[in-house]
């Protein structure tokens, strides 16, 4: 036998395709997996500046009124990136309000038999006419809107 054959530092193992393949395909399974990883952490990073943005490019609304229901009834839109709710009261008057609950985020409604703003989440109960929570664990109330009726439609701007 020869000496380069007994001594291995004279004669250094050369990498093989498959060592380079699985190299590689290791690599590519790593980076694979950041980025599964990654991206849910970017989307829950970036969401709050991306709402404030799109909340801050809005700051009114305008609804034409003949596509409004009669008094008594109330019409969900998005203010900015937000759902809202415009009531029309019996007596002829328009609120408006952020339409997610101040508890854990869901969407409430209006249930005009009952006379309030309701959310099925947790049972949260608000004012039909100020937003105040009536019942429930919501810690406040709703934001109230600023409402203007003139010219055939009905304006939702920023209290």
């Amino acid at each position: 036998m020869s000496s380069e054959a007994l001594n291995p530092e004279l004669n250094p193992p050369h990498s093989s395709r498959r060592d380079s393949l699985i190299k590689i395909g290791t690599g590519l399974v790593a980076a694979c997996y950041a980025g599964a990883a990654g991206y849910p952490v970017y989307r829950y990073l970036s969401t709050p500046v991306t709402r404030a943005n799109e909340q801050g490019q809005v700051s009114t609304v305008s609804i034409p009124l003949k596509d409004l229901p009669g008094a008594g009834s109330a019409t969900m839109f998005l203010f900015g990136s937000r759902p809202a709710l415009l009531i029309h009261h019996a007596d002829g008057r328009y609120v408006s309000f952020d339409a997610v609950c101040t508890h854990l985020g869901c969407t409430v409604k209006f249930e005009p038999r009952n006379s309030r703003i309701f959310c099925a989440c947790h049972g949260g109960t608000y004012d039909m006419n100020t937003g105040a929570v009536i019942a429930g664990p919501p810690p406040r109330g709703l934001t109230n809107f600023k409402v203007e009726v003139a010219d055939g439609h009905v304006t939702v701007s920023r209290a």
